[in-house]
């Protein structure tokens, strides 16, 4: 477990948990699992599935419903991040207000974290990715 002790890694917003609970519920998943990944613009994504099985590394957070597992290898990278649900006239999805970031690109998806090496893709040798 990464962090400080009796401090979650992650929260939710209200309507984070909402729309995280209704997503388990329609679909019968266990969880929302959250990660990182090398890629887009600013060096790395954040990677959003859904979850029929537990790891058992991964960090649970639990708040009104809604499940979030947090890929061990993201660990570091996502402590403090709070997950927002956001809709517009244009376009609705998750929002991840992350202190550790240190750049962002303009489309809000591709991130950037000081000094931190990020995580080997799953194709190289890492875990296999659950959906």
């Amino acid at each position: 477990m990464f962090g400080i002790p009796g401090k979650q890694a992650v929260t939710m917003t209200p309507r984070a948990a909402a729309q995280i609970a209704r997503l388990m519920a329609k679909n019968g998943h266990e969880g929302l699992r959250i990660g990182v990944k090398k890629g887009g613009c600013a060096g790395m994504e954040y990677t959003m599935d859904y979850v029929t099985e537990k790891d058992p590394h991964d960090e649970v957070v639990e708040q009104d419903g809604a499940r979030v597992l947090i890929a061990p290898m993201a660990q570091m990278f996502l402590f403090g991040t709070e997950i927002d649900y956001e809709v517009s006239l244009l376009e609705s999805g998750f929002k991840f207000n992350n202190p550790n970031v240190t750049e962002a690109c303009g489309c809000g998806e591709s991130i950037k974290f000081e000094d931190m090496e990020p995580p080997a893709p799953a194709d190289a040798g890492g875990p296999p990715k659950l959906s």
